[in-house]
């Protein structure tokens, strides 16, 4: 009988806590504002409506995936974040994966468009299917205070040889063998 009980116990705690658990996958209040902020530059980006992005980003943010390197401050990431905008038509971006806490946000991306100018190593007219990790570091307010973005390798290389006149073997130094201390034990 004892047993029985134990048993109703453990199925009746079980239905409880789930039925009780959070409904946003158990992310904390702080995560999801992060989480929301981020969807909301994606948006900015997509649609090139940047009226909001002050409420997304600090005012003394880094962006280290600007085209000519980190840009800092609200203002210069904007700019950096239009010109981006100017590239292309029917941008779209849709997130493959996303993960949460209270200070970073990480998001798997798909973006797609068709380019309006010959930029990134892509003609006028190209359209382009490509996919990044973004991370964002965000702030006690959630707002982004730093962003990094990480590109396939394939997809680098394309932008690299068309923003140079070097030769790939100059850009992607490849060794044809192991170094020699590598094999040192």
């Amino acid at each position: 009988m004892i047993q029985v009980k134990l048993l109703y116990f453990i199925m009746s705690s079980c239905v409880f806590f789930a039925c009780t658990s959070d409904k946003k996958g158990g992310i904390s209040e702080k995560a999801q504002k992060n989480l929301d902020a981020m969807h909301g530059i994606s948006k900015a980006i997509e649609t090139g409506d940047m009226s909001k992005l002050g409420d997304y980003l600090a005012e003394d943010v880094i962006d280290y995936a600007a085209e000519g390197g980190p840009a800092k401050g609200f203002e210069n990431v904007k700019t950096e974040l239009i010109k981006f905008t100017q590239y292309a038509d029917n941008m779209k971006t849709e997130v493959i994966k996303e993960l949460a806490d209270d200070d970073y946000v990480m998001c798997w991306m798909r973006f797609t468009g068709t380019m309006k100018i010959d930029q990134m190593g892509m003609k006028k007219g190209d359209t382009y299917n490509t996919t990044a990790l973004e991370v964002s570091k965000f702030n006690a307010n959630s707002k982004a205070i730093e962003h990094w973005t990480f590109v396939e390798p394939a997809e680098m290389a394309k932008m690299m040889m068309a923003t140079t006149s070097e030769p790939a073997e100059l850009l992607i130094k490849i060794p044809s063998e192991p170094a020699k201390d590598s094999l040192k034990k």
